[in-house]
């Protein structure tokens, strides 16, 4: 069998690896010069943390999220599910006793596990528990010999109100590989009593999320994120311009080209709901004229529909209403600000009235940036405000927060369009020969990475010419040639291998020279 790379995540690779590592160094020193430090997640949650703070009907909750459940009675889960392999036959008295004697058995374990907790003690389950037990009565006094009574078609009844009651028993914690990480980062935050910590709180995080998506371009079933959130008792529009500047900032540090900022505000729970209200009528009236998508979200979430990217539908959205024809005077008054303070720090930007987020949660500012290299979904980040998620989660309804998620796959892949590559990883390669230089090509070798050079010193002596191409080919900067001539002359020949330039140095002189020329 030849194992293989499951559809949809890939092995990033040096010298490609080389180029996250500079990046994500990158927005670990811009994030830094910010006040933000680092936090570590957990790479799954229980899937309610996100059914809450993404939303239920959400196809990313619904579709999209890797669930599993984790569970220690792994031969209870085994008896349960054994029940789905067996097919009782009424001619078959054998098989009627025997479903029924491991049925008893699944369900005096579930009732002892309840009490001990060790299965989770929910309404959900306690209902099932209570029905298996009601099942299994009345069909064991039913079909259990001698007194058995009644057809096949019966039997198969019961034994499938029994199977489906046991399978649908949670054993353990219903867990999720994590699809975002705000939600994480909240919980953290509200879990550690974080909001007792003076001033805003600010994070940001590096590392994998997980969705069950279709494979495209820049888009994994394992993608990456660089994300960053703050959280504290202001919602002051300066704080949103700074989060903006940040995010720039690094931008700027990677050096990714015509990268555009795009803002809007979509209001508050004080005046988005009008605006809600308006836009779902106006959807109505136009209703046949878009997609079966759309159509649902009329009644689901109406707000959506600004998402679509249905070429037939944008004439219809062009005409919609814009929310901000309907924002009060705070949030108004709020996006003004925003837009003062981006101005204060020469921020250029373009005003998208269609970027909106769905959830309630969300409010006022909401931004995005795009870059070249993507397609025709080219958005790289997208972030905003969410004053009302701290409280959703059950931490303080005072706690405000806004914050953003960058998608490093499709960072990387706006870089490497516009020619961003890794540099050359290899600083030295060492060419010994003879035995005698063996231990002086070793202690230099030490000495060198202890420079934080990185270091190429082959194993076994190897002809001159040979060791040379090989150095050419690994892509060193430097060789390094230590013989018996050096030995005696207690210098190193160094060769330059891009232009062959070629010197003999003391060592104290060689590291002065590797050194500086790796930051020249």
């Amino acid at each position: 069998m030849k194992f293989q790379a499951i559809k949809g995540v890939r092995d990033i690779l040096p010298p490609e690896s080389a180029l996250w590592s500079r990046v994500e160094q990158s927005a670990r020193d811009v994030f830094h010069s910010y006040g933000y430090g680092e936090i570590r997640l957990p790479m799954f949650e229980q899937v309610e943390l996100f059914a809450r703070s993404i939303g239920q009907e959400t196809d990313v909750v619904s579709k999209e999220m890797y669930r599993f459940e984790d569970y220690e009675l792994v031969d209870l889960d085994a008896e349960r599910r054994s029940l789905a392999l067996r097919h009782p036959q009424i001619e078959n008295p054998s098989s009627v006793y025997t479903f029924f004697t491991v049925a008893e058995a699944v369900i005096s374990w579930l009732q002892q596990s309840l009490i001990t907790g060790q299965v989770p003690r929910t309404p959900e389950n306690e209902g099932l528990a209570r029905e298996l037990k009601g099942l299994y009565d009345e069909s064991a006094a039913k079909f259990q010999l001698p007194k058995y009574e009644g057809t096949q078609s019966d039997l198969d009844l019961y034994v499938d109100q029994i199977r489906r009651a046991a399978l649908a028993l949670r054993l353990g914690d219903s867990l999720a590989l994590r699809p975002e990480a705000t939600a994480s980062v909240v919980r953290a935050y509200i879990e550690h009593g974080m909001h007792t910590r003076p001033g805003n709180v600010k994070l940001y995080y590096i590392g994998p999320m997980f969705r069950r998506e279709r494979p495209q371009k820049g888009r994994y079933r394992q993608f990456y994120q660089i994300g960053a959130e703050l959280l504290g008792p202001s919602d002051h529009a300066a704080l949103d311009a700074e989060v903006i500047e940040m995010l720039l900032a690094f931008f700027a540090r990677v050096n990714l080209k015509d990268a555009k900022l795009y803002i809007n505000s979509i209001g508050d729970k004080n005046c988005r709901p009008a605006y809600v209200e308006r836009l779902r009528g106006e959807l109505q009236k136009v209703r046949d004229k878009l997609g079966a998508d759309s159509q649902r979200r009329i009644e689901t979430n109406p707000l959506r529909v600004l998402d679509s990217k249905l070429p037939e539908e944008q004439p219809i959205i062009d005409k919609l209403p814009r929310i901000a024809e309907c924002l009060c005077d705070a949030c108004r008054e709020h996006y003004a600000e925003l837009k003062r303070q981006l101005a204060l720090r020469k921020i250029d930007y373009e005003e998208n009235w269609r970027l909106v987020r769905g959830l309630d949660y969300y409010m006022r500012t909401t931004f995005e940036i795009t870059a070249p290299g993507l397609g025709s979904q080219n958005a790289v980040c997208g972030g905003g405000r969410y004053d009302g998620l701290v409280e959703l989660l059950g931490g303080p309804a005072t706690t405000k927060g806004i914050g953003f998620a960058i998608g490093t796959d499709r960072l990387m892949l706006s870089l490497q369009e516009a020619g961003a590559a890794a540099k050359c990883a290899l600083d030295v390669y060492i060419a010994w020969m003879g035995v005698q230089a063996y231990p002086a090509a070793v202690a230099l070798a030490r000495k060198l990475r202890e420079h934080n050079l990185s270091v190429e010193l082959p194993p076994q002596e190897m002809k001159f010419g040979k060791s040379l191409s090989l150095a050419d080919r690994l892509g060193a900067r430097f060789a390094v040639i230590v013989g018996e001539d050096e030995l005696a002359a207690r210098q190193f020949t160094v060769k330059r291998l891009a232009d062959g330039d070629q010197r003999r140095l003391a060592e104290a002189d060689l590291l002065e020279y590797l050194t500086s020329s790796r930051t020249a």
